[in-house]
C-alpha cells in the first residue's frame, strides 16, 4: 500500500523490474556504498542503533553478491572470497563500530564498481569494423 502512495518508491521499483543484470549490479554496488557512507557518519555521531542498520543493509547487499555467483567459473571463487572479506570487514565494523574496518569495505566496494563499469563499457562496446577499421561500416 506505501508503494502506491510513493512516487519515488515506484520509481525506484520501476528502475529496478527494468534495469538489466549489469546495471543492477552497479545498483547493488551503488546501494552499498551509499550504506557505508551512511553507517560511518551514524558512527561518527555515535547513533550505534542506526549504524547497526545501515551495516546490516550493506551485508545484505553482499550477501547478495554472494548469492548471485555462478561458481562453475573459477573467477567466481576469487569474488567469493573477496566478497567474504568485505562482508567479514562490515561484521567487525559493527560490532566494534569500528571505522577502519568501515574503511577498508567501502574502498573495495568502490573500487570493484569501478572495475565492473568498466568491464560493462568494454562489453557493451561496438566492435570495429574488422575491414575498414571505422565504427561505422562506412567505407573510405
Amino acid at each position: 500500500m506505501a508503494l502506491a502512495q510513493n512516487p519515488y518508491a515506484q520509481y525506484k521499483q520501476l528502475a529496478i523490474n527494468t534495469a538489466g543484470p549489469e546495471k543492477l549490479l552497479i545498483m547493488l554496488f551503488d546501494g552499498a556504498i551509499r550504506f557505508c557512507v551512511q553507517a560511518r557518519q551514524a558512527i561518527e555521531k555515535n547513533d550505534f542503533e542506526s549504524s547497526n542498520k545501515y551495516l546490516l543493509r550493506c551485508q545484505d547487499i553482499v550477501n547478495e553478491l554472494i548469492a548471485s555467483l555462478n561458481m562453475d567459473y573459477e573467477i567466481s571463487h576469487s569474488l567469493f572470497k573477496m566478497y567474504d572479506y568485505i562482508n567479514y570487514n562490515l561484521m567487525q565494523a559493527n560490532i566494534r563500530k569500528d571505522l577502519q574496518h568501515l574503511a577498508e569495505a567501502e574502498k573495495y566496494l568502490r573500487e570493484f564498481r569501478e572495475v565492473w563499469t568498466q568491464a560493462i563499457k568494454l562489453v557493451q562496446k561496438p566492435p570495429l569494423n574488422q575491414s575498414t577499421g571505422d565504427e561505422k561500416g562506412e567505407q573510405k
